[in-house]
């Protein structure tokens, strides 16, 4: 009976009020909160006034006010927002929605400003799940605007010109048409009800106009293993793939415009790091188990041909590891002494290890079919690495010295890039549909983990990537977070 109260509550409310509020057609409270909530529009349509109340927008069900429209196919919604009252919850929000149903447990994505300035895109997946959240870098920006295109639901902010930016980040939500777009306030507080003001409010439907080249947004983000909340460290116009962590957890490495770069791994602006003549790195590259020495895979000789260097943390003239072309590395053994990497020799391509001061390569595998993105278990004794051997690309391990090889995964997707976390407990990879061949750019793709003792794989994340995102061991040095570059095309 209460879930019938509320639909009635709301159809009466559509009812008497649909000509009253400018770009939408109706408002009610979600979820039952204790106190009702209210929405004022100006004369001229220009501001809303929400009041809501709610004790929160999270986990597997909502309670606030909620001003809506139905909408279809690829929407934007964008409006200045300002919270009243100094006091009252830091967590109480002010949300711009998009909303399969009016049910407390909807599928849904937000772009919440929260009170005391965390400003994140909110998404629960498919009804009755959790909610989880890809948190911007940026405190309490004045305006904000969420973004869906086809599948992906993505946010945008005001920068320091005062114009929208991509926050970073955007997520896979699949949504029945029509659903639900508009603006939402809860106070955090149960008892409490608490107003925001959206002015300036833009809707807008229909995709971008034809003919008209997309730009590229990259964005380095960390998820932890427990919570699964992304946080976005950089956003930025230009390619960059890979994220390296170095040991003492406090930067990033990464690659764009075939150099290497460090940024902090809590955001700011990334520093070039000097590898001497090698100018075309590729994103095959990582850090010595000590945190002195830096490995590199680059096209800078004549053949255009990659090719294994080692330099100084901080940057020198690489010293030449692999004489063979091409060979891209993945792997350093924990004990610092011996490289893993990929090689085509002879039209095959197959994983070998090296000596870290250089010397004579060894062959590990030698199945037909392609063997890569080879890496150590933190106790040196396994070798994870992919290979389409078994007709799709799977999860295989084998043991440092070749031996012993088997596969891991057999699922209906196609796994790359095993990477043991540094605990030893757990392992991730990258997957994508198991129609796509290769490892390719711009894909939708799921960030998995599953316990290497043996267990359920989780998703860790779902995004637009594939070819840059986590090529390289991107594991945070205390096993609880993980690197990794998403991808948008921007109309």
């Amino acid at each position: 009976m209460r879930r019938l109260a509320v639909v009635l509550s709301l159809a009466l409310t559509l009812h008497l009020n649909a000509a009253e509020l400018g770009l939408f057609e109706g408002h009610g409270d979600i979820g039952g909160p204790k106190r009702s909530g209210s929405v004022q529009v100006t004369p001229d349509g220009d501001a809303y006034t929400v009041a809501g109340g709610g004790t929160n927008m999270w986990f597997a069900e909502d309670a606030f006010h909620f001003v809506w429209k139905k909408v279809s196919g690829d929407v934007t919604l964008a409006a200045d927002i300002t919270l009243e009252n100094s006091g009252g919850d830091p967590h109480r929000k002010a949300c711009l929605l998009i909303r399969q149903s009016l049910d407390a447990d909807s599928s849904y994505a937000d772009a919440a400003l929260h009170a005391d300035g965390l400003t994140s895109l909110q998404y629960r997946a498919a009804k009755g799940e959790r909610t989880y959240e890809i948190q911007s870098g940026v405190t309490g920006p004045k305006r904000l605007r969420i973004e869906k295109r086809g599948r992906y639901v993505s946010m945008s902010i005001t920068g320091k010109d005062g114009e929208l930016v991509p926050a970073g980040g955007s997520f896979r939500l699949d949504l029945a048409e029509p659903f639900y777009v508009g603006l939402g306030v809860c106070a955090h507080n149960n008892d409490a009800l608490e107003k925001a003001v959206f002015s300036r409010v833009e809707l807008t439907s229909g995709g971008a106009p034809a003919g008209g080249k997309p730009r590229l947004i990259s964005t380095l983000e960390t998820v932890p293993l427990a919570s699964k909340d992304r946080r976005v460290v950089w956003t930025t116009g230009d390619l960059i793939e890979a994220p390296n962590w170095t040991p003492d957890g406090a930067s990033l490495v990464f690659n764009s415009k075939g150099r290497l770069h460090r940024i902090a791994a809590a955001g700011g602006l990334p520093q070039p790091i000097d590898t001497g003549f090698a100018t075309r790195c590729n994103n095959d590259h990582g850090i010595s188990p000590d945190g002195t020495t830096l490995v590199i895979s680059d096209q800078s000789q004549a053949d255009r041909k990659s090719r294994i260097y080692t330099l100084p943390i901080a940057g020198g003239t690489p010293k030449l590891i692999t004489e063979a072309a091409p060979s891209y590395w993945h792997g350093w053994s924990p004990d610092g002494r011996t490289l893993a990497y990929c090689a085509e020799r002879n039209g095959e391509f197959d994983i070998y290890t090296i000596p870290a001061e250089g010397g004579a390569e060894t062959r590990l595998t030698s199945a037909k079919g392609l063997d890569d993105g080879p890496d150590y278990t933190a106790d040196g004794v396994w070798i994870y690495f992919n290979s389409d051997r078994s007709g799709t690309m799977q999860v295989w391990r084998m043991h440092a010295d070749g031996s012993g090889q088997e596969q891991v995964t057999r699922d209906e997707f196609n796994n790359w890039f095993p990477h043991p976390s540094p605990d030893g407990k757990w392992l991730v990879f990258l997957s994508y549909d198991k129609e796509v061949k290769g490892h390719p750019e711009n894909k939708d793709v799921t960030l998995r983990v599953m316990p290497l003792g043996g267990g359920e794989t989780e998703v860790l994340a779902k995004l637009f990537g594939g070819q840059g995102t986590i090529n390289v061991p991107s594991w945070s040095p205390d096993s609880k977070r993980l690197a990794f570059v998403s991808y948008q095309l921007i109309p």
